[in-house]
């Protein structure tokens, strides 16, 4: 057969495979028919799609036919472990034509007497989704032609996973976000709150927050905070340092002591991430926060009749980025009546064709004391506009009330 017709045979073959998509399956029962139709045109016994999971660095069975057992009882295999973690670490096809715990990891592929198997890499790109492997119970000598179909089937069927993985990971995120962010701004004696969070347009929904809680004694817990990173990664470990910070805040009245042991918990559970943390404390009189900046961008503070500027507070290391135990400090801030607090992410401010120092500076020319809704709207369209933002933008904006509600 010449080299046209053997191609034009395998894409007969790919689209007998692969068939008409069915708009009322999800992904994971069209892969188990696809998988079955596999098995009927390369006169096999079974198929395995398994995905990669970059977090643990293994490959777990989402989709099969034939031994379908290898879904129901969620078998994983470490990437360059067995067969399948051979073709994951070396992405490249692999032919077995003898299966026993020695070549596999899998026990329900030897048991099943499988004799021969062919398992290729399923690959986005450069990016590895997974591994697609057939089997047969009867010796089968896997022949050129039938590692080309394999691995053209493997490359439609990682883009189509990771397409479905992408919005998985977007819908989950956003979930997640609208979950862990307030969904109403708390009623406090003294205080008038308005906030905004929008996701970046190029990175999504990342790992910006704000908070506000009550605590003991009438005082307000205040924090914006952003994780590093962005998608569903950033959001799990944004909600876990959340948490984390709440529950450290009921122990301590330091805000500084309160990141210190966030800092701590980051370092030992959270390996690798990396946090941005301004966490602060508004007393029961309402006149000053008790600030402490984890390596995060000062607020800005405006004065009734006066331009804002930048709050003096002096930044500690982020969270998660240290070794041993560094001093973190705190700052008073005067919080005079009808004062203005507006706290934010870098989102807000950072642009790649300027330097963070200038927009600050904008930020802080824009900020006047008012209502809190009212600026976090007028911010919103002075420094990002018309424009989509290109970061996550998280803002917070905390008003001294005059004269105390229900006084």
């Amino acid at each position: 057969m010449s080299r046209s017709l053997d191609a034009q045979h395998r894409l007969q073959q790919l689209e007998s495979i692969i068939g008409a998509p069915a708009s009322h399956l999800g992904l994971a029962e069209t892969l188990a028919e696809t998988l079955q139709r596999l098995c009927e045109v390369m006169e096999v016994d079974t198929a395995t799609v398994l995905r990669y999971q970059p977090s643990g660095r293994q490959l777990v069975a989402f989709a099969a036919a034939g031994i379908e057992e290898e879904v129901h009882q969620g078998v994983r295999v470490p990437v360059g472990s067995g067969f399948a973690g051979r073709v994951a670490l070396e992405r490249a096809p692999v032919i077995l034509d003898h299966v026993d715990e020695t070549t596999v990891v899998n026990s329900l592929l030897w048991e099943r007497g499988l004799r021969s198997m062919l398992g290729v890499p399923m690959l986005a790109g450069s990016e590895l989704v997974g591994v697609l492997h057939v089997g047969s119970v009867t010796p089968r000598p896997f022949g050129e032609p039938d590692v080309a179909t394999m691995q053209l089937l493997a490359d439609r069927l990682a883009v189509a996973i990771q397409v479905e993985s992408q919005e998985e990971n977007r819908t989950a995120t956003m979930a997640l976000q609208r979950s862990l962010l307030p969904s109403s701004l708390p009623d406090v004696t003294g205080l008038a709150f308005g906030a905004r969070y929008v996701p970046g347009a190029e990175t999504g929904i990342g790992g910006d927050w704000y908070d506000l809680f009550t605590l003991p004694g009438d005082r307000l817990g205040v924090v914006m905070g952003d994780v590093s990173g962005h998608g569903l990664d950033a959001a799990v470990i944004m909600g876990r340092l959340r948490s984390a910070l709440r529950a450290y805040a009921l122990d301590s009245e330091s805000p500084a002591e309160v990141l210190a042991k966030l800092d701590r918990k980051a370092n030992h559970f959270e390996h690798g991430a990396m946090a941005t943390v301004a966490y602060g404390i508004i007393g029961p009189d309402r006149e000053t926060l008790t600030l402490s900046l984890a390596g995060h961008l000062p607020p800005v503070l405006a004065l009734a009749g006066e331009p804002a500027r930048l709050a003096d507070a002096p930044p500690d290391p982020p969270i998660g980025l240290t070794i041993g135990v560094p001093e973190r400090r705190t700052t008073v801030v005067e919080l005079p009546h009808e004062a203005v607090l507006l706290l934010y992410t870098d989102g807000l401010v950072e642009r790649r064709d300027r330097p963070v120092d200038v927009g600050m500076a904008q930020l802080a020319a824009t900020v006047r004391a008012g209502d809190p809704d009212r600026l976090c709207a007028q911010v919103m369209a002075a420094m990002i506009g018309n424009r989509a933002a290109q970061d996550d933008v998280a803002l917070l904006a905390i008003r001294r009330l005059a004269v105390p509600a229900g006084s």
